[in-house]
C-alpha cells in the first residue's frame, strides 16, 4: 500500500522529471520502507517525502531550470536519505504556497492511513520471524504475562505461538516416536524418550504456553542427555509444507531462472591488486544447476598468486557445492567432513582437478555471524585441513540436523539418522560455530585478509 500510494505521488510530477527520476525515487522508497520498520520510522519516512514534496513539485511546473548535474547519491535530512531535487534557484512565494496546501491535504490523508494500519488486523508492518532451522533460546511466556493492550503490535503474534496441554501432548508423542524410529544412536533415543516422558510426568510442561519456547526447552533436554547438538526440535510460525517436497520439473524451472538472474550468488569475482584473486559467494547453490557458472568462476581465479573467498553473506546450500570448490584446492583426494552422510567414497574430494592451479597458493576465508550451513562445513574442513586461513568472526554454529521430519504445520524434528566420521573433533561448528584464526570485526575482514595475503606472495 505505501509503495503504491508514493509512486501515485510521483504521478503528481510532470512527465520530463518522471522519466528522469522516477525509478530511481521509487527505488529509494523501497530501500528506506524496507529498511525502517514501525511506525514512528514509517512516519518519519512520509515527513520527509511530504517536505520534499512541497519543495520540489511547485518548482518542476513554475521554474524552468537549466540541467541538473548529477550528484553522487542522495542527501540527508537529519542524518537520514531524503528524495531532493535541486534547483538551481530557491522556489517562488506563490510555488511554496500551492505545494503546501497540497501537501497538507496528502498529510492529513497519510496520516489518517498510518493511523487506521495500526489496528491488529490490518497492520501494515506485521513483525516478522526467525525461520532458521537451529534451536534457539527462548523465553517462556505463561497465560498471565500476555498483554492486554490491543494495541500492541506483539498481540497477533503471541496469539498464534501459543500452545495448548493438547498440542504439547501431541507434539511430544511424535518427537518422541520419531526419535525411536530414526535416530542413529538407538540406545540413546530410548534414554531421550524416557527423559522427556520423566519430564512430562513431573508436569515441567504444564506452564509452557508458548511453541517457540516448548521446543527450545525440548531441544535443550535432547541434548542434555545425548550432547548431540545434531538432534533438534523445531518450530515455524508460517505452515510448513507436506513432505516428501517432489522436486517436480514446474519447480526446478523456477530455480534454474532464479539461479540465472543471480549468476548462482557468485556475487563478485575479481583479480585484485598484486594478482590476488577475490570470490564473494552467498551461498553454495546446486551443483547441477550451477556446475558451469561455478567452473567459469574458479577458472577466472585459477592464476592467481593468492586466493580469497568471502562467505561473509553466505547461509550455506548444497553439501556438494561445497566439496566441488573446495576439490579445487588440493593435488590430491581429501577426506571432506560431512555430517548428513555416512562415509563412504564419495567422502574424498575429486582432487586434483584438472587445469587447476590453486592447489599450492595461500588460501584465506572471510567469515561472520551470519555465516552458515554448508558455509561453515567448507570453513571447518579447511581448517581442519590446515588448508586456509580464516579471517573475521566466529561463524553461526547452525545444527546441520540431518534429516528433517516433519510434525505438524508448525514442528518438525533434525534427526541424525547416519553417523559420519569425524577424524578431526570429537565436535563440529553444531551450536558452537567455527572460530576464525584471526579474529577481526567482519567489517574488518577483507582488509586484514588482504593484508596477510601480501605478505604470502612471492617477492618480485
Amino acid at each position: 500500500m505505501s509503495e503504491k500510494l508514493y509512486a501515485w505521488l510521483l504521478r503528481l510530477y510532470p512527465a520530463h522529471f518522471r522519466e528522469a527520476y522516477g525509478d530511481e525515487a521509487l527505488q529509494l522508497f523501497r530501500d528506506r520502507a524496507r529498511d525502517e520498520k514501525g511506525f514512528f520510522l514509517r512516519l518519519r519516512l512520509w515527513l520527509d517525502l511530504l517536505f520534499d514534496l512541497t519543495i520540489s513539485l511547485p518548482s518542476e511546473y513554475l521554474h524552468v531550470h537549466s540541467p541538473r548535474a548529477v550528484t553522487s547519491g542522495p542527501r540527508r535530512l537529519f542524518g537520514v536519505p531524503v528524495l531532493y531535487v535541486l534547483q538551481d534557484a530557491p522556489p517562488r512565494p506563490g510555488a511554496l504556497l500551492s505545494g503546501g496546501v497540497l501537501s497538507a491535504i496528502v498529510l492529513t490523508t497519510c496520516w489518517v492511513s498510518l493511523s487506521y494500519s495500526r489496528t491488529p488486523s490490518r497492520s501494515l508492518f506485521p513483525q516478522t520471524e526467525n525461520r532458521e532451522g537451529s534451536a534457539t533460546s527462548s523465553r517462556m511466556n505463561s497465560d498471565s504475562s500476555e498483554s492486554r493492550d490491543t494495541a500492541s503490535p506483539n498481540r497477533s503474534a503471541a496469539q498464534d505461538n501459543r500452545i495448548d496441554p493438547s498440542e504439547r501432548k501431541r507434539v511430544l508423542n511424535s518427537a518422541i516416536a520419531n526419535l525411536k524410529a530414526h535416530y542413529v544412536d538407538h540406545d540413546a533415543a530410548q534414554r531421550i524418550a524416557d527423559a522427556l516422558s520423566a519430564h512430562e510426568k513431573h508436569g515441567d510442561y504444564s506452564a509452557i504456553a508458548d511453541r517457540r519456547a516448548f521446543a527450545a526447552i525440548l531441544t535443550q533436554q535432547m541434548w542434555d542427555v545425548t550432547s548431540d547438538r545434531h538432534l533438534s526440535l523445531d518450530y515455524f510460525q508460517d505452515p510448513l509444507p507436506q513432505q516428501p517436497i517432489s522436486q517436480t520439473p514446474q519447480a526446478l524451472a523456477v530455480y534454474r531462472e532464479n539461479m540465472k538472474q543471480q549468476n548462482c550468488t557468485f556475487e563478485k569475482v575479481q583479480l585484485l591488486q598484486r594478482n590476488i584473486g577475490y570470490l564473494k559467494l552467498d551461498s553454495f547453490p546446486d551443483p547441477e544447476v550451477c556446475h558451469v557458472p561455478a567452473m567459469a568462476a574458479m577458472t577466472y581465479v585459477n592464476h592467481a598468486d593468492a586466493l580469497i573467498f568471502d562467505l561473509r553473506d553466505n547461509r550455506g546450500g548444497e553439501p556438494e557445492m561445497v566439496q566441488f570448490l573446495g576439490a579445487y584446492l588440493f593435488d590430491h583426494p581429501e577426506y571432506w567432513y560431512n555430517p548428513r552422510e555416512n562415509t563412504t567414497e564419495r567422502s574424498w574430494t575429486r582432487s586434483p582437478v584438472p587445469g587447476s592451479n590453486l592447489a599450492d597458493v595461500p588460501v584465506f576465508v572471510l567469515t561472520s555471524r551470519a555465516t552458515f550451513s554448508g558455509a561453515e562445513q567448507f570453513c571447518y574442513d579447511l581448517k581442519m585441513l590446515k588448508r586456509a586461513t580464516l579471517v573475521g568472526e566466529t561463524t553461526g554454529g547452525t545444527s546441520h540436523s540431518g534429516i528433517f521430519r516433519r510434525i505438524d504445520d508448525h514442528f518438525g524434528m533434525g534427526i541424525p539418522e547416519v553417523k559420519a566420521i569425524n577424524p578431526y573433533s570429537s565436535s563440529d561448528w553444531a551450536g558452537l560455530g567455527v572460530e576464525p584464526d584471526v579474529k577481526v570485526s567482519a567489517a574488518s575482514a577483507l582488509d586484514v585478509a588482504l593484508k596477510l595475503a601480501r605478505t604470502k606472495l612471492p617477492k618480485k
